[in-house]
């Protein structure tokens, strides 16, 4: 067995392991980290998701938008730094509903989300004097609005979204929000975090060591063999594993995980808008079948529920430049809890379950039920709390720390998270938000009684 040291060993070397090792090292001086994961950086869930970013969440309390408002300020900042080599844009998200109810429904959480800090919303219905609707701009994150525009005024609808079904009644658009592309965000962090002594070593953490009721070293298996590396911290970024690497620490995580797949689409017949933010449909839906495509799928146990009502929140935004062909989408209409295993296996349907599903939104997708494209199949887990609120700060063992249950928002919060990380470490002045991630949390009576009231988790 061989031997080293570091002062922070980082177990997982996704988007939020990348992001404690850069803002330790390169914000904190912290010069001895090693990373360690057995898979290359950045491969096993952190490729896989829309790679979308917002700062529209629902309370309880402030928390998520502060701490998403801060994500968005270092994702600028780092874009600014690097000549936006992560194609940053701030296109917004979009939803959209064909139900009246909703109108109301989209003020109320407009509001809240204003109440929260996430910026003004602005009322367009024809009617109410204020600020002109600002289009969206495809590119770059500059000179773009904040907050939000609910839009119930047809004409400005039928201007600025024209693909949209022609029954959509209002949409709502929050705009400190797009997307960005992950690996490139990811390989930047990782590239200026070696340069400031951050190493990568390629292995599988099996045994944490502790000391007199402290971290005091980490056992690594590896092609070379078996390491250990002395190290007074140790970090659980484990992605969709860090409830069982949470048992090295004898430490029992409150997360589980569902399955989420993403969809790659080659549109070859260009009627998906390539303009577009990403387009949430907020209404639930049946599926559109012709008569004798009902029959045959109620004749079989297996194919029955396509049949039925699916919620709300089929999603799908273009990928790649403005020539691209390519569509991203993505559904989860079925979030039992699963056990994370690799390789990824999927319910064969989805692919059409979701084509058709967005398809409400997007009539012009019709053409492909008969001959729909090929789909390219990608997915992960969502590991998440109950609440939906990621696990960031210290754990029992001193010297044990984690950052997870990042659920659908790794991408975007893990900036700021791997920040929040690296202070709890280095002992430096903590944001307001803090005392929200920690696993602490539970152990609160106020947060306890929270929890029960808990209505909305802001997840897609």
């Amino acid at each position: 067995m061989s031997s080293r040291t570091a002062d922070v060993v980082i177990c997982g070397a996704g988007i939020a392991g990348i992001s404690t090792a850069y803002h330790l090292s390169v914000h904190a001086g912290v010069r001895q980290v090693l990373l360690v994961d057995e898979r290359p950086p950045l491969s096993l869930t952190s490729d896989k998701s829309t790679e979308c970013y917002r700062n529209w969440w629902p309370g309880p309390g402030p928390a998520m938008v502060q701490m998403m408002n801060r994500s968005i300020d270092i994702l600028e900042d780092l874009a600014e730094e690097s000549g936006n080599r992560f194609n940053l844009n701030r296109r917004g998200y979009l939803f959209a509903t064909a139900d009246l109810a909703r109108i109301e429904d989209f003020k109320t959480h407009a509001r809240e989300a204003e109440s929260l800090g996430a910026g003004a919303l602005r009322i367009h219905d024809g009617q109410t004097a204020g600020p002109a609707y600002q289009a969206l701009q495809m590119e770059g994150y500059r000179d773009q609005p904040d907050g939000a525009d609910l839009i119930t005024d047809q004409a400005l609808i039928r201007e600025n979204f024209p693909y949209l079904s022609e029954d959509t009644v209002a949409v709502i658009h929050p705009r400190r929000a797009g997307w960005f592309s992950a690996q490139q965000l990811g390989m930047y962090m990782l590239e200026q975090a070696r340069q400031h002594g951050v190493q990568l070593i390629e292995g599988h953490v099996d045994r944490v060591e502790q000391q007199g009721g402290r971290v005091e070293a980490v056992q690594a298996r590896t092609k070379q063999g078996v390491i250990r590396i002395d190290t007074p911290h140790f970090v659980n970024a484990a992605g969709p594993f860090i409830k069982p690497v949470g048992v090295l620490l004898n430490e029992h995580l409150p997360v589980f995980s569902e399955l989420h797949i993403k969809i790659s689409i080659n549109d070859r017949l260009g009627v998906f808008p390539r303009n577009a933010p990403l387009l949430i449909w907020s209404d639930e839906l049946q599926l559109p079948w012709r008569e004798e495509e009902r029959a045959i799928l109620a004749e079989d146990d297996e194919t029955r529920y396509m049949l039925g009502t699916f919620p709300e929140g089929v999603h799908a935004r273009p990928e790649g430049p403005q020539d691209s062909p390519i569509v991203l989408i993505l559904w989860t209409y079925d979030t039992d809890p699963v056990q994370p295993t690799f390789p990824i296996t999927y319910d064969s349907n989805y692919p059409e379950i979701a084509l058709r599903g967005l398809a409400r939104m997007l009539p012009a997708l019709e053409p492909y039920f008969d001959r729909p494209p090929k789909p390219w199949l990608d997915g992960g887990y969502y590991t998440k709390t109950e609440e939906n609120r990621p696990l960031v700060g210290p754990l029992s063992l001193d010297g044990a720390w984690i950052i997870g249950a990042l659920s659908g928002f790794g991408l975007m919060a893990s900036p700021a998270c791997g920040e929040l990380l690296s202070k709890h470490i280095a002992g430096a002045d903590l944001p307001p938000y803090a005392p929200w991630f920690q696993l602490s949390r539970y152990e609160d009576p106020e947060y306890k009684k929270l929890l029960k009231s808990w209505e909305q988790t802001g997840q897609l």
